[in-house]
């Protein structure tokens, strides 16, 4: 059952052309929903719009069934039957029992009841201790925590969350996201999301929709939308790091060869599964966390345990980056390919640039999305040869382990 449905909204500014469009958009009773985007994608305009809190140009809403008007009385009673959690907990200068009691008391509950029931979410959220203490001297984690104690104290159908865990510190920001998960498994409530933080939507989402230039471009599970990305684009923002252009020069039941073009005119062969035709100008796109990485003089001994391992690109080291607990190394092989190692695994391997090396990944790892028209690659990570150094010989095809 859906519990909200958009249809057709749209939402300007000023006499220019849309900022935001949605075709359409459900909201599942019993799901957590996550809208993620870079800046500008129009997020903070989606969630204002399905807050009640800006009015809408065109379009629809319906929710549990029943339509939904910008302003007016059915927007009250919508907005009753909601909460939002914000970026910023925007907390009154009262004790943090009065501010997660203020949602119900806005209700015409009681004091003593809201009061109580203010209590027990604190209680619930790991704050219970701090009920007298005033707002102000709260910290960011412990604010946000009473925000969301507010918005779930009046048992909402449906909680809409604005990048809740954005001004949070690292272990402070893990710890909300574990017991916001936890609060919304245990009650059931349906929840939309709104972040620039793929992460984020991996924890805690059912369902990602992919907001880019104020239009959504794929909705699915977190594994469709990060693990099959509808267009460069998409891969692009969800953590493909490798996405090159090519044309997909042959398919036999379902295994297709790409011929794929690198910087300076230089052209590889992968093979990746698809049900693309033949002919189909492609993106391949790669994530870095599935390519694998040995030394060249390990000859035909890497990989042994990847029985299923098609492309073996032999290739140079071209970059190293070092993150937390690992590396992103860029492999000039042919085109550029970016790899994430391990700590371990960099040091062992002598992972240093000018490195010769053996690149491997699945056919399965791969994916092809359609080349837009006038888009004729999108390439994350250029790391072409040196300039007058040729690049490394691809392999002559791409072989079965």
């Amino acid at each position: 059952m859906n519990l909200l449905e958009v249809r057709g909204l749209e939402v300007r500014f000023g006499d220019g052309p849309a900022a935001l469009v949605v075709e359409a958009l459900d909201v599942v009773d019993g799901e957590t929903l996550a809208v993620i985007g870079p800046n500008g994608s129009g997020k903070s305009t989606l969630f204002a719009a399905l807050a009640c809190v800006r009015p809408w140009d065109a379009g629809r809403l319906t929710f549990e069934g029943r339509p939904v008007e910008p302003t007016g009385p059915a927007a009250l009673d919508y907005r009753r039957r909601i909460a939002t959690v914000m970026q910023q907990p925007l907390l009154l200068d009262t004790t943090a029992l009065d501010n997660a009691a203020q949602g119900l008391r806005y209700r015409g509950i009681g004091r003593r009841e809201a009061r109580a029931k203010a209590q027990a979410w604190l209680d619930r959220l790991g704050i219970g201790h701090l009920a007298s203490r005033r707002a102000r001297h709260l910290s960011g984690g412990e604010a946000q925590r009473v925000s969301l104690a507010r918005a779930m104290a009046i048992e909402p159908r449906l909680v809409l969350l604005d990048e809740p865990f954005a001004p949070l510190d690292a272990p402070s920001r893990a710890a909300f996201i574990a017991d916001l998960r936890r609060v919304l498994a245990e009650t059931g409530t349906t929840a939309l999301l709104v972040t620039h933080d793929r992460s984020e939507a991996l924890m805690l989402a059912d369902r990602v929709a992919v907001l880019l230039g104020g239009r959504i471009v794929q909705i699915g599970t977190p594994a469709e939308v990060f693990e099959a990305p509808a267009d460069e684009r998409v891969a692009a923002f969800v953590g493909v790091e490798t996405i090159q252009p090519g044309v997909l020069e042959s398919v036999d039941d379902g295994l297709g060869v790409v011929r794929v073009f690198g910087p300076g005119g230089t052209v590889s062969r992968v093979e990746v599964r698809t049900d693309l035709p033949a002919g189909s100008a492609v993106h391949v796109c790669v994530r870095p966390e599935d390519v694998a990485v040995s030394p060249r003089d390990a000859g035909s001994h890497v990989h042994e345990g990847l029985t299923s391992v098609r492309n073996r690109l032999p290739g140079v080291v071209r970059a190293v980056l070092p993150l937390e607990g690992q590396f992103r190394v860029t492999i000039d092989c042919g085109f550029p390919l970016v790899a994430t190692v391990t700590k371990r695994a960099f040091v062992e391997l002598g992972l240093e640039e000018g490195r010769a090396v053996v690149a491997a990944f699945k056919a399965t790892a791969a994916h092809l999305v359609p080349r837009r028209p006038g888009r004729e690659e999108a390439r994350p990570s250029q790391a072409g040869p040196p300039a007058g150094q040729a690049a490394p010989e691809p392999l002559p095809a791409c072989q079965e382990s």
